[in-house]
């Protein structure tokens, strides 16, 4: 599996099928997700002091991002979305 390095995180994007409406979208009409599931967490961010800062999610959480957040990875035919933690806006219930 992939292993985050620093404050960063990786998630699985959660797929938006169709709108509020029921209309079902092609592929090149739908908006990029902005919910996932977290897959692994990095260790933390290091401080200018040196002190390492625990990340505030933890694997299995649901989370919200930031629209363009984060570089896509292709990992045993599965895409994956890395990003910093500060990208992350909100965790869900």
């Amino acid at each position: 599996m992939l292993k985050p390095l620093g404050d960063r995180v990786i998630l699985e994007a959660q797929e938006e099928e169709q709108t509020v409406g029921g209309i079902v979208l092609a592929s090149n009409a739908k908006e990029k997700s902005q919910s996932g599931k977290v897959i692994a967490v990095g260790e933390g961010r290091v401080l200018d002091n040196g002190e390492k800062v625990a990340p505030a999610v933890k694997t299995g959480d649901t989370v919200i991002f930031d629209k363009y957040a984060g570089t896509e990875v292709s990992y045993e035919d599965k895409k994956y979305l890395v990003l910093h933690e500060k990208d992350i806006v909100a965790i869900t219930d």
